[in-house]
């Protein structure tokens, strides 16, 4: 059997320019998926008020991580992971696309289908279900196909928070800190709306549901819930107890999304005297904007003016062996 691995990642700006990073915004924040808001009202929004002002500091920010060579570190580092799985998977094809930009799942998939595989297999790089992320990847691969005569066999891997060789890599990563030298351990999660998690639920909202807790039936496919696993699955194999962790969420677009926010808890625990914290990022699979200048600049510079001493981060799992590993035992 010809079988195909196409994994997903959110997506990249083609250049660090400003029209670049607009497109690129534009159609990450056009998916309804993402702002799930009236379309007009979505519309004007996006084209009027978000990507105008933001692309100009965004753009500021992708320059500072942009190499001449590779270009983004996400897409370079996605690359990279495709390449090393198909050197382990010689009987594979394996490709990369982007959700968003380029290559574009479309172009892609079409690049698979014309080989005639038997079956595609969509690996969403992100471990915890949302619906803006591996919902919205399923929605794309789904109206593309929709349009084909032919339609070989699909497997859709929509989460993987708990894989223990995805937790392995994430053990091997934090085996150059010293954790018991560090005062707390943050768990930075990428933030969501609330909204999005109670839509999970037919009569009830996340809350209802101890999702901190505890996975079950009713809650395991809830963003929230499944964070938290990782976090006490990681926590558990680097012997970190459960009172020098905390959960956090980043990079939010309003307060009514998943709190409690990274931003506003390092700054906290610095006013309190901790002087020493390490950062993990787990739902990020591979380092972008996100953990290089929001985690490791703008929020190591605001844990230090409150009164912190040092804030490390652990890097993402990019193309480890350990995490081609995961992918491999993920598929199977």
């Amino acid at each position: 059997m010809k079988r195909a691995l196409l994994i997903v990642n959110l997506g990249t700006p083609n250049k660090p320019t400003y029209f670049s990073v607009f497109k690129y915004l534009r159609q990450f924040l056009m998916d309804g998926r993402v702002i799930n808001i009236n379309p007009i009202l979505r519309f004007f929004l996006v084209n009027l008020f978000i990507c105008p002002i933001r692309s100009f500091s965004s753009t500021k920010i992708y320059k500072k991580v942009w190499n001449d060579e590779t270009g983004s570190p996400l897409l370079h580092n996605t690359k990279k992971l495709a390449e090393k799985i198909q050197s382990k998977l010689p009987e594979y094809i394996v490709e990369y696309a982007m959700r968003y930009q380029s290559p574009s799942i479309e172009k892609v998939l079409n690049k698979l289908l014309i080989q005639n595989p038997d079956e595609i297999i969509i690996l969403p790089l992100f471990p915890h279900y949302a619906a803006a992320t591996t919902g919205s990847v399923y929605e794309e691969v789904s109206r593309i196909l929709s349009k084909k005569w032919v339609v070989p066999k699909i497997k859709f891997i929509n989460q993987f928070y708990d894989n223990d060789k995805f937790i392995d890599a994430w053990v091997e990563k934090a085996k150059k800190f010293d954790i018991n030298s560090y005062d707390k351990i943050i768990f930075s999660y990428h933030g969501i709306p609330n909204s999005h998690v109670d839509n999970i639920y037919e009569n009830s909202v996340c809350n209802d549901h101890d999702c901190e807790i505890k996975i079950t039936e009713i809650n395991k496919f809830c963003y929230k819930a499944t964070t938290y696993e990782t976090t006490k699955l990681i926590a558990s194999r680097l012997n970190i107890s459960p009172e020098n962790y905390v959960v956090t969420y980043q990079s939010r677009l309003t307060n009514k999304w998943l709190s409690p926010f990274t931003d506003e808890v390092l700054q906290a625990i610095a006013n309190e005297g901790t002087k020493n914290v390490l950062v993990f990022s787990p739902s990020f699979t591979a380092d972008c904007l996100e953990t290089i200048i929001e985690i490791g600049d703008e929020y190591n510079e605001l844990f230090i003016n409150s009164g912190g001493h040092k804030l490390d981060y652990v890097e993402s799992l990019n193309y480890s062996d350990l995490w081609s590993d995961a992918i491999i035992s993920i598929i199977k």
